[in-house]
């Protein structure tokens, strides 16, 4: 396992303020009171990472019946986010985070291996953040099938 900045029990970075298609501008805090669910991804528009938006949008409904938000971040722009968002029907935020600041704080660019290439990029991962704005389960390195049902289970025994 890779030493991480940001684990469980840390303060999650509520103050930072993104750009978000579709409200403009964002920050954790604006859901504060609420259970948090942010996931990081590589690209819009790309197989994995449209099932796993997808697969996100379609559990909405069980994450808001346990007071929770969900929140995707990629550094895609804000207009690849809007054409992502209006072509899958996604019904929750899209944090362009093009200067990768969000992506850093919650420490998710990692060095990657493409076809023999190493580059920095998006480790595809998943956060749970409290009300009170702490970091209570983390996944790194994230594969998509079932992922979305296992960061549902994990919330509801958080709050059992």
């Amino acid at each position: 396992m890779a030493d991480y900045t940001l684990n469980v029990g840390d303060k999650a970075p509520l103050d930072l303020q993104v750009a978000v298609y579709p409200e403009a501008k964002f920050k954790l805090d604006d859901l504060s009171g609420q259970w948090v669910i942010v996931y990081f991804y590589p690209k819009d528009n790309t197989s994995g990472c449209t099932t796993e938006s997808c697969e996100f949008r379609d559990a909405l409904p069980d994450f808001g019946a346990a007071n929770a938000a969900i929140v995707g971040v990629s550094r895609d722009s804000v207009k690849s986010h809007a054409g992502f968002t209006e072509k899958q029907s996604l019904n929750f935020p899209l944090i362009s985070d093009e200067d990768e600041t969000f992506c850093k704080a919650f420490d998710v660019i990692q060095e990657k291996m493409n076809y023999g290439k190493t580059y920095m990029g998006i480790e595809r991962s998943t956060f749970i953040i409290n009300p009170d704005g702490v970091v209570v389960e983390t996944w790194r390195k994230v594969r998509v099938p079932e992922h979305v049902a296992k960061v549902l289970a994990r919330l509801q025994a958080l709050q059992a």
